[in-house]
């Protein structure tokens, strides 16, 4: 196993940006980069061992730091909404930076996914490691408190990319961190509707008319939205137009990394797994992108990918009966993720 850096593109500032490939003995690569923490990059071999990409992306810097719907990135301090861009902590109220209509989306205007992180690479006998960290001042995107952040992407011989994220603070603040990658196992090509997708979870967040929840939960029995049991994603679809966007309640018993969801493409025949010791996970069927160019021209439109967002609850600021995201000093936040590939 191996780690590969290379000079990805250089930010109109002059700071030059680098892509780390990580590699095992069994066909699998990924690629990240500094910017924004960003999965460029996921090859996995499909059934007849041949290797593709599997995640949604663009080929070239500046396409990342454009506007796109956080391909690949992590998304922080706080990934979801919460509406009306505020929040209480402790008797004070914080006003966000809202970025969606009235609303805080995925940290704000410029958040985690557009931050340069500094890398540091570690190779073990069972895995290479890329941890990334960046450093939040106080008082960005209107959080308090300046954060320590890092995230570690690494990558064993089971095709098991692990994502493991911790953060510590110096006030009381917010911190719910995922991964937004968008996930095609048919090497980026044509949707998703025909997959097969179980998710461990009898629950799910209700949303009001923007997508905030309202607080109270609800049963996936006899509705659309019920994965317990592996099932096409197109069968039921169109029953919630524009299609899925929604956050899970997962059937765990505490915090140990559990498996929570399965992907299962009938073409490619890959299959992905997903482990996680986080209580949520958002699935969304990429119901928004109307046509974006990306990797060696790929047009990517509705339906092209489906994304697994690991995480505690959106809203959780302020939906007191939902597992908190505060953090306090003296505290970490540890949470650890596993996208799992076999074939």
């Amino acid at each position: 196993m191996r780690i590969e850096k290379t000079l990805f593109g250089t930010l109109s500032d002059g700071r030059e940006i680098d892509k780390y490939t990580l590699v095992n003995h069994h066909g699998m690569e990924v690629d990240i980069i500094n910017y924004g923490a960003i999965i460029t990059a996921l090859r996995v071999p499909d059934r007849n061992n041949e290797t593709g990409d599997v995640v949604l992306g663009f080929d070239t810097l500046e396409e990342y730091v454009g506007v796109h719907p956080y391909f690949g990135a992590m998304v922080g301090r706080v990934c979801g909404r919460i509406g009306g861009s505020r929040f209480e902590l402790d008797g004070r109220v914080y006003h966000l930076k809202a970025n969606e209509g009235k609303n805080h989306l995925h940290g704000g205007i410029k958040a985690f996914d557009k931050q340069v992180w500094t890398p540091f690479s570690q190779k073990y006998p069972d895995r290479v490691v890329l941890t990334l960290g960046y450093e939040s001042p106080d008082g960005e995107e209107g959080y308090p408190g300046t954060l320590m952040t890092e995230v570690a992407y690494s990558l064993n011989d089971m095709n098991e990319l692990e994502i493991t994220c911790r953060a510590k603070t110096d006030k009381p603040t917010l911190v719910n961190l995922t991964n937004h990658s968008y996930f095609n196992l048919n090497n980026g090509v044509g949707d998703v509707l025909g997959y097969e997708l179980m998710i461990d979870a009898g629950r799910i967040t209700e949303l009001d008319r923007e997508n905030i929840p309202t607080g109270k939960i609800l049963l996936v029995e006899s509705t659309p939205y019920d994965f317990r049991l592996p099932r096409v994603i197109g069968e039921r679809i169109g029953e919630v137009e524009p299609g899925y966007d929604i956050n899970y309640v997962l059937e765990m018993q505490s915090r140990e990394l559990t498996k929570v969801a399965a992907l299962h493409d009938p073409a490619s025949g890959r299959s992905m797994e997903v482990l996680t010791t986080l209580p949520g996970l958002q699935l969304y069927t990429t119901n928004y992108i109307d046509q974006i160019t990306g990797k060696q021209g790929v047009v990517y439109k509705k339906h092209s990918a489906v994304c697994l967002e690991t995480q505690y609850f959106p809203d959780s600021a302020n939906q007191p009966d939902f597992p908190s995201i505060e953090l306090r000093p003296g505290e970490e936040f540890h949470a650890v993720t596993i996208y799992r590939f076999s074939r």
